[in-house]
């Protein structure tokens, strides 16, 4: 899905896969069997914003400061990747709110 996404908005390598790493360290470690939902907008400044969830928020809350065997948490990696994490609790969950911002090339 985010490869058709990255295509629609001329994404670099670069920025394509790190919200693919952001995506995959996500459902890796929180997603267990359950559905999940991405909900994905891009504001007029370019930001792109992903939306991801809903996860179990004992899990998500877990997982965001577990060390990896590379002695990284989630937190750290999805920190990595985008410009702003943010986890945003619902009625049916938690979700995790990153933000990337891309590069407009309207002039």
């Amino acid at each position: 899905m985010l490869g058709g996404l990255g295509v629609r908005l001329e994404l670099t390598f670069d920025k394509l896969e790190d919200l693919q790493v952001a995506l995959g360290a996500l459902l890796e470690c929180c997603a267990e069997d359950d559905d999940v939902t991405l909900r994905v907008s891009i504001d007029r400044e370019g930001a792109l914003t992903l939306a991801v969830g809903s996860f179990d928020k004992k899990v998500l809350a877990r997982e965001l400061d577990r060390e990896t065997s590379e002695g990284l948490d989630l937190r750290r990696v999805l920190q990595t990747v985008a410009d702003s994490v943010e986890v945003s609790e619902e009625d049916d969950g938690a979700w995790v709110v990153l933000t990337k911002q891309l590069e407009r090339t309207d002039g």
